[in-house]
């Protein structure tokens, strides 16, 4: 499985940068994952349709994107989402973005827009929660004691 986190904008907290990459490592050993920095809303839907220089062999992604109007779901459930993504041969992309958010033309391209709950996050921090999430979502299908906190 593939998976790419790309977010807009710089990364300003050092802690942000570091605890994303932990997680990004983490993931690595369950699946292909990279992080990416992007300028712009339409950085990200170009990625995610296979157009742009980010996207080095021209691959189309399946777009997810982090919107507070999108579908809440369990950790169990991402992992079930996951699990089922497996089986496609189109790789994942994950979208945050800015402190704004999407506009409408990114919602109606996405396959699927996730929300990580109907608290208001600062996006660098929803970043954090994303990958921690996938990661342990990772570990629950693999029965890693992770998730159980052992």
């Amino acid at each position: 499985m593939k998976i790419k986190v790309a977010w807009i904008g710089k990364t300003k907290e050092p802690a942000i940068q570091a605890l994303t990459d932990e997680y990004l490592k983490r993931i690595s050993h369950y699946a292909e994952v990279a992080g990416v920095a992007l300028k712009d809303e339409a950085a990200i839907l170009s990625l995610a349709s296979g157009d742009g220089r980010q996207s080095k062999n021209k691959d189309r992604h399946k777009l997810v994107l982090l919107d507070a109007r999108g579908k809440q779901l369990s950790s169990e459930e991402l992992a079930e989402f996951l699990d089922r993504e497996q089986v496609n041969a189109i790789p994942l992309l994950f979208g945050i973005g800015g402190s704004d958010g999407f506009g409408a033309e990114a919602r109606c391209q996405a396959a699927f827009t996730l929300s990580l709950g109907r608290m208001t996050l600062p996006h660098e921090l929803a970043r954090v929660v994303l990958v921690e999430q996938l990661y342990r979502a990772f570990t629950i299908l693999k029965r890693h004691p992770y998730h159980l906190g052992h």
